[in-house]
């Protein structure tokens, strides 16, 4: 009974530094999917109604990226296709900072992706009860395999068949 005292004083001492070196760490960005955003009566004050959106919506998105992106050509003759996974902030203002590689392709795509992301202009930010709020996004930056074409084949009619 004599040392079951000390020894959970030096079980709660340990859980208390494990708790704290946890807190120093960054937490991972929140992946915003603007079919879920919702008001929320008693929500944290960083947690946007609505999710910050690029002028125009996602089309205009993606067409920003076909006008924009060079496929490099070291990655074209490897035939690697596939997303960037970036993550950025987008300002209340509509700013987007902090570029960085969360899911890379090839040294190639990812300094391209990063490129091409500083070019975007402001986006709509997020909003929280009306007001614009700071925000932490992930987003993909397309690569497509060039190199592959595809050949739709037509039906041949009984007419051409002569």
């Amino acid at each position: 009974m004599r040392f079951s005292k000390p020894l959970f004083f030096a079980t709660s001492a340990l859980a208390v530094v494990a708790t704290s070196a946890m807190a120093q760490t960054a937490p991972a960005p929140t992946i915003l999917r603007p079919g879920r955003m919702q008001a929320q009566a008693h929500g944290a004050s960083n947690r946007p109604d609505k999710a910050p959106e690029y002028p125009g919506g996602p089309n205009a998105l993606g067409a920003f990226f076909q006008e924009n992106l060079k496929y490099p050509e070291a990655a074209r003759v490897k035939g690697i296709s596939g997303n960037v996974l970036l993550n950025a902030q987008v300002g209340a203002n509509g700013q987007l900072t902090g570029f960085s590689v969360a899911q890379p392709l090839s040294p190639e795509c990812d300094a391209e992706a990063l490129r091409v992301a500083n070019l975007l202009p402001p986006w709509h930010p997020a909003r929280r009860k009306g007001f614009p709020v700071a925000v932490a996004i992930q987003f993909p930056v397309p690569f497509a395999n060039a190199g592959v074409v595809k050949f739709v084949k037509e039906p041949i009619r009984k007419n051409d068949a002569k």
